[in-house]
């Protein structure tokens, strides 16, 4: 096969074979949890903020019922903000160094929650470039193999080999094209939500401390 032939679908999976077909699943997980995350992050992010926002009067005031009304509605109930303050206002009668734990654990809880499938995002990354190298070394020892097979022919060593070593670098091109995406999208997901955690400790700090009369 020359290396113009590469432009069928067919002839590049021929080219790649079984690692090639491979690395295409396992570029179709990547971006299912990459779309998922995406998806997931920016809707328990976005209502986080909008009900920190809300929260912080009536967090400076001492006006827990309305916290807790505020964490009721339903486009914002089971975001980690959410969780976060009907939590701290349910045990707000406890003492301050009972409510930094509980903050902490629920921060950690929610944060782990939505680092959920990161490491599969981080695994990808790490090991596509190796299968694909890996297909490639396979296609190469084929390439040899053809060549050993066709010596007789005149002139046919280097275009044999040129051409096998074409087809197996293929596998090293796919993998690469399925851990650059995996890598970005770990690094962005996982500083998003160290970020992120770091605004609820902020709001649960205001909350243990704006209003020390009522805690």
């Amino acid at each position: 096969m020359q290396l113009s032939g590469l432009g069928s679908i067919r002839e590049l999976f021929s080219a790649g074979g079984p690692i090639l077909i491979l690395l295409l699943i396992l570029s179709i997980c990547s971006i299912a949890v990459i779309l998922e995350r995406f998806i997931k992050l920016h809707h328990a992010i976005a209502y986080s903020r909008k009900l920190i926002s809300y929260c912080k009067h009536p967090i400076h005031s001492g006006n827990f019922s309305k916290i807790e009304d505020a964490c009721r509605k339903e486009a914002v109930r089971d975001t980690p903000a959410a969780i976060l303050l009907s939590r701290l206002c349910k045990e707000r009668e406890r003492s301050k160094e009972d409510l930094e734990k509980i903050a902490q654990s629920v921060i950690d809880w929610e944060v782990a929650k939505l680092q959920r499938r990161l490491s599969i995002l981080g695994t990808l990354g790490s090991i596509t470039p190796f299968i694909g190298l890996f297909g490639t070394v396979i296609g190469v020892m084929h390439a040899f193999k053809d060549l050993a097979a066709n010596t007789s022919v005149t002139g046919a060593g280097a275009s044999i080999v040129a051409a096998g070593i074409a087809e197996a670098l293929v596998n090293t091109a796919a993998g690469l094209f399925v851990a650059i995406p995996a890598v970005i999208a770990y690094n962005y997901f996982l500083s998003k939500t160290t970020y992120f955690a770091q605004e609820l400790e902020s709001i649960a700090e205001e909350f243990l401390y704006s209003t020390p009369e009522e805690l």
